[in-house]
């Protein structure tokens, strides 16, 4: 079986090619597993082809033809989220069979690690689906309603790795969390909520367990305007559980329904709170290119602002609560003199943004962090 992701950026190992490779060696057969166009191989039995977002399309067209060419008479799978998101437009590739949405037979298998020796952390789903019902989000159509799948993850930690990724899009609005996290507590390895957690489920019963997890940052969101009061009491539960507020980072959606002053009073909220904001910039579930869509609500101009101001006053996309640039935000009267920036400001922090760069889409981002507010 050859098992292919096809060449676009990804942080992480595919992990559902991975549960396919436990499946069919449970099965009796060899797997490989290739990243992009290798002509390489010998003829396999079947050839599966994952894919990542919608606007990552055209790395996954070019993987089908590609194997389509040299294999001419080997059934190509395509799956993963471009599939199940855009099914038809995913047929134009050529491939022999598009596959919507999960696997349910592969969802409980060990993924095979070994294939990826270099990676270290065990990636994995305690549960399905989640509780809300945003309309920015593709959960409900690549997982289906909230499911609790499990009450138990040892066995899908693989030995040998040295943290454990939860990949549940809400766990805390699924019956299973508190087991869970209960198990995470008593393995002692590091636990990273990948996909966040919902501020608003943040109890302090909650809080207590989290602060018992070895974590570098708990991730939250603040999407619209009416969670601010949600965040704001979920980091002062987690900040009095023992959680330091410099560990704490909040997602903050923005080009969605929002205006850019009213993306700076979130920002300003998270500043205060003394937590990281880190902006997320809203992109429609099927759009085929990155960065394309405009909401009504701002203009190009606004949006190269957000950007500019990540890469030269934030740190690693992110605004962390460094005590120059809250007082900043909060002097600020609307968001373009927020989002403005001096030639001296950004001389000033060249070694900072030569630093950042360096720990860009590392673990160890929010260890800098903590260094440079200190300093």
């Amino acid at each position: 079986m050859l098992l292919v992701e096809p060449d676009y950026y990804a942080r992480y190992p595919p992990l559902g090619l991975l549960k396919l490779a436990t499946y069919h060696r449970l099965r009796g057969d060899s797997v490989w597993l290739v990243r992009g166009l290798r002509g390489d191989l010998p003829t396999p039995g079947v050839v599966y082809v994952t894919s990542l977002f919608t606007y990552a399309w055209r790395p996954v067209h070019e993987a089908v033809a590609f194997y389509k060419r040299r294999f001419p008479d080997v059934k190509i799978y395509l799956g993963g989220i471009y599939a199940t998101l855009l099914p038809e437009h995913a047929q134009l590739s050529g491939a022999d069979q598009v596959h919507r949405g999960l696997r349910n037979e592969v969802e409980g298998l060990l993924p095979s690690w070994d294939l990826v020796p270099d990676w270290d952390g065990s990636i994995l789903f305690a549960s399905r689906g989640c509780i809300r019902k945003c309309g920015f989000c593709s959960v409900p159509k690549l997982e289906g309603p909230p499911d609790a799948l499990r009450n138990t993850i040892s066995d899908l930690v693989y030995p040998g790795h040295g943290r454990v990724i939860l990949w549940d899009n809400n766990i805390l609005g699924n019956a299973n969390w508190e087991p869970i996290i209960d198990e995470l507590a008593s393995l002692g390895l590091e636990v990273d909520f990948n996909q966040g957690l919902d501020a608003r489920l943040v109890t302090d019963a909650m809080a207590e367990k989290l602060a018992r997890l070895r974590t570098r940052s708990i991730r939250m969101a603040y999407d619209y305007p009416g969670i601010g009061p949600f965040v704001s009491r979920a980091v002062e539960r987690l900040s009095g559980a023992g959680i330091p507020r410099r560990k704490i980072v909040v997602y903050t959606l923005y080009n969605y329904v929002d205006s850019p002053d009213d993306f700076l009073r979130r920002t300003v909220e998270l500043a205060n709170l003394g937590v990281t904001s880190y902006p997320m910039r809203f992109e429609p579930l099927t759009s085929l290119e990155k960065n394309a869509w405009l909401s009504p609500h701002w203009d190009r101009d606004q949006l190269q602002q957000v950007a500019a101001a990540r890469r030269v006053m934030g740190y690693s996309g992110a605004f962390p609560p460094y005590k120059a640039l809250v007082r900043k935000l909060t002097a600020a009267h609307n968001f373009e003199k927020a989002f403005s920036m001096r030639k001296a400001g950004c001389t000033r922090r060249r070694g900072q943004r030569r630093k950042a760069a360096r720990y860009a889409g590392t673990l160890d981002w929010l260890s800098y962090v903590k260094r440079a507010h200190a300093s």
